[in-house]
């Protein structure tokens, strides 16, 4: 029941950034539903396991937390910084279960998957805000620019 009411969240929150978020929202949006189908395609092939180390999920958790790191680097926009957070906690489960053995496996699991709970949280508010930026007449970049704009210069004779 939990799995069907987080995906049932995250679908609303994906929807909502898809149909009236900007730029990072919509990134946001795929990176999560994203790795949702990749888990889901995952557990197709291999059932989850949380005794050793869980390479499918390791693989997942890193294409999510490079994901989202690479979004807040690139994104005007202050959550993404969050989120990406949020992706680096299921690293350390992963590395936990390394370097301990012994780790008991409902503490791998809820490193897992405790920190993605919040995420669809986070969009749908994040969503919101630009929306209300927008309705206060207020213009927002979505992308940092990587170079700050020249100013032109009058052509010497």
């Amino acid at each position: 029941m939990r799995v069907a009411l987080f995906l049932a969240f995250l679908a609303i929150a994906a929807g909502y950034a898809v149909w009236k978020g900007g730029g990072p929202e919509r990134v946001m949006a795929a990176i999560a539903l994203t790795m949702v189908g990749l888990d889901k395609l995952l557990h197709l092939f291999i059932p989850p396991n949380f005794v050793s180390l869980d390479t499918g999920h390791l693989v997942i958790d890193l294409f999510g937390a490079g994901s989202t790191v690479a979004l807040a680097l690139l994104a005007h926009r202050f959550w993404p910084l969050c989120i990406a957070v949020l992706h680096l906690v299921p690293l350390l489960a992963h590395t936990s279960r390394i370097l301990s053995a012994g780790m008991h496996p409902a503490a791998y699991l809820a490193m897992q998957v405790a920190t993605s709970w919040p995420v669809p949280a986070i969009l749908i508010l994040a969503t919101w805000r630009h929306q209300r930026r927008l309705a206060r007449g207020g213009s927002e970049p979505c992308w940092l620019s990587s170079s700050r704009p020249s100013t032109p210069t009058t052509a010497r004779p």
